[in-house]
């Protein structure tokens, strides 16, 4: 992964099926389990944020937004 000091966070609005937003929930409330109440206490936006940006950067988003034919 690239080193965070390279990184820049913005927001955006990205398009995802309803059963991939399902399947990072329960995956993020299943590895973090449950608090001594028995609450979750995890943000699961941040989790699709922190999954996106690992996805770009294993799949080399910033070679594909050079190329100027994938404008």
């Amino acid at each position: 992964m690239s080193n965070n000091e390279d990184l820049l966070r913005i927001n955006a609005n990205v398009s995802i099926t309803t059963a991939t937003l399902q399947a990072i929930v329960a995956n993020v409330k299943r590895k973090t389990g449950k608090d001594e109440r028995g609450i979750y206490r995890v943000d699961t936006a941040d989790a699709v944020s922190d999954m996106i940006t690992k996805f770009l950067l294993e799949q080399d988003f910033e070679s594909y937004a050079m190329d100027e034919a994938n404008y």
